[in-house]
């Protein structure tokens, strides 16, 4: 098939118009058009899901990829406390795949981005050896209001939405509701928005393992943390990949402790799991030592 039969293919599987008025124009030009409503910030991000990386296509079906590679990006406009606006999405892939591959890719892409109500707008697509996806998403927020990962004080109190290392546990096993998990991530939207309404102090999403994210949150912070062994460790996981294990796409966030955190947000269950400190900048302690940084570095 044609580069031009498959962007005929994807238009017509995206031919749902947007209910938002900001997106002017969207696939069918050489490039998308957005008019940004006064009084608001835009959040933008970009994620890559890579064949031999974060799937195989003997194990994860078109549409788990095609779900997956725009859940990466919505679980980062969620850290942020944004509302999804519009994505791009840039696909490579093999000749020797047939255009049945793409339409189901899509398919599973479409759906998540229905459900989480942001539109396709475009992208690009290129031969090559192995499958490579890139989705950039656009969100929006109040000017302002953006949650970042900076603003951690001493004295606040760390806090993870839903439970931790399914997905890892579900990559390890690949059965059950654990591996569905790692194969269908459900970015946290509707959390986000109201953690930022709440004016938590500091957030991120939970994509590489809390050892390591909560690490990069106090540096951002110029602070550390203590957290405790309570953790909520979803069934089945050990303590190793709760801690360790990646692409949970919680949310890992911040609040003083004067703030009431509510036990639920958005339908997800909420816990306390330790405190931030002014000593040890940029580490963390867990059940009273060292933590060591053990989630997942494309570089190490």
């Amino acid at each position: 098939m044609r580069e031009t039969e498959l962007v005929r293919k994807i238009r017509s599987l995206a031919s749902v118009r947007s209910r938002d008025r900001s997106i002017v124009r969207a696939i069918g030009d050489d490039a998308a058009v957005l008019r940004p409503r006064p009084g608001e910030d835009l959040v933008f991000t970009s994620d890559f899901v890579l064949e031999g990386r974060h799937f195989n296509v003997s194990t994860h079906r078109p549409a788990d990829i095609g779900h997956k590679a725009l859940a990466r990006s919505l679980s980062d406009l969620a850290a942020m406390g944004s509302e999804p606006v519009f994505c791009l999405v840039s696909l490579a892939i093999p000749a020797r795949l047939p255009p049945s591959w793409v339409s189901r890719f899509y398919k599973g892409l479409l759906a998540l981005a229905d459900r989480t109500n942001i539109t396709l707008v475009g992208g690009d697509l290129a031969s090559f050896d192995k499958i490579g996806v890139d989705v950039v998403c656009c969100g929006r927020v109040p000017r302002g209001k953006a949650l970042l990962r900076s603003g951690a004080k001493q004295g606040d109190r760390v806090y993870v939405t839903g439970e931790l290392g399914g997905s890892a546990h579900g990559f390890a096993t690949r059965r059950g509701a654990a591996w569905r998990r790692h194969l269908r991530p459900e970015p946290r939207i509707a959390a986000g928005i109201a953690l930022r309404k709440l004016g938590v102090s500091a957030c991120m999403d939970l994509s590489d393992g809390l050892s390591l994210d909560l690490v990069r949150l106090c540096a951002e912070s110029g602070v550390g943390a203590e957290i405790s062994p309570y953790l909520p460790i979803a069934r089945n996981a050990s303590l190793d990949e709760a801690l360790h294990g990646g692409e949970d796409y919680e949310l890992l966030f911040t609040a003083p402790s004067h703030m009431k955190i509510p036990g639920k947000i958005a339908g997800l269950p909420v816990t306390a799991i330790g405190t931030i400190t002014a000593s040890h900048v940029g580490k963390v302690r867990f059940a009273g030592r060292p933590l060591q940084t053990k989630g997942f570095d494309h570089f190490l």
